[in-house]
């Protein structure tokens, strides 16, 4: 089996989804290398341009309803606690339909590794805001502009109780490396992903970027992290925007997995519901 799908990408040419699409069949390709099998792998999309990643990766996994990423994560995790599951959301999947299911996926902390790809907009239908769009964008749907601030997502998840919580940008080596990390940590990991939109957001948001870990940044101190977050507020970037990347945060913390003797089981003998005979 390789992880190479037969379908051609639609992606518009030099969308920053290749980038990301190159970067995740890396580090699973390396996760199989080294003892891994494809089996022991489950992907979940939503609806949206992220979501056409389902389609090129060919691994086992549910291309499920707008917003509903993470509830899809999480039942194939009590389904199968052994399974390495990977989600991907767009920022109108995640941010809007999907509010409270990720709020909710950091308190329950089940072990499984989530992308946002976020380009501030609503791409796949043409460019309209999502709740992380800048004050002042303007679309056929909002003329007059948008009059309300965008969330910060990254200070949401720290607010929430996630113990790992990263921004990249959509740079295939910046992806890897906090994918490889994601994948050591045990519990739910989230990663944005800033990925501007060629066609109907194209901000120069790379100039405007730094590294966590190039400035000493301890991702153990909640404070600290919450105090970065606070850096970029999704706003348009002036001359002294400034935007970190990197792991803001890393905790170990309890899991769902183990909570319950019965998930803590079917962990010990490496098996699913499915493999218990009745």
């Amino acid at each position: 089996m390789t992880l190479n799908s037969p379908i051609k990408p639609t992606w518009c040419p030099s969308c920053l989804n290749f980038q990301v699409l190159a970067a995740v069949k890396n580090v699973v390709q390396r996760e199989i290398n080294t003892g891994k099998k494809e089996e022991d792998f489950a992907i979940v999309a939503g609806i949206g341009c992220h979501a056409k990643i389902f389609d090129y990766i060919n691994l086992n996994g549910i291309n499920t309803l707008h917003g509903r990423v993470l509830p899809t994560c999480l039942g194939m995790k009590l389904g199968n606690p052994n399974l390495n599951v990977i989600g991907f959301s767009g920022d109108g999947d995640a941010y809007a339909e999907g509010m409270e299911h990720l709020i909710h996926a950091a308190r329950y902390n089940a072990d499984f590794k989530y992308f946002v790809h976020n380009n501030q907009v609503f791409a796949l239908t043409v460019g309209q805001p999502t709740p992380t769009t800048e004050i002042g964008f303007k679309d056929k749907t909002n003329p007059l502009g948008v009059k309300t601030s965008p969330i910060n997502p990254i200070a949401l998840m720290l607010a929430s109780g996630c113990g790992f919580v990263a921004r990249v940008y959509a740079d295939m080596k910046q992806i890897e490396h906090v994918f490889e990390e994601a994948m050591k940590y045990k519990g739910f990991a989230f990663i944005e992903i800033l990925e501007p939109c060629i066609i109907f957001h194209n901000v120069n948001y790379k100039d405007k970027i730094y590294s966590l870990e190039n400035e000493n940044h301890d991702k153990t101190n909640l404070e600290q992290a919450m105090k970065k977050a606070q850096e970029f507020d999704y706003s348009t970037p002036t001359q002294e925007t400034r935007i970190p990347m990197g792991i803001f945060y890393q905790k170990e913390k309890p899991m769902i997995e183990d909570m319950y003797p019965q998930l803590k089981i079917l962990k010990e003998y490496k098996i699913g519901w499915k493999d218990i005979k009745r």
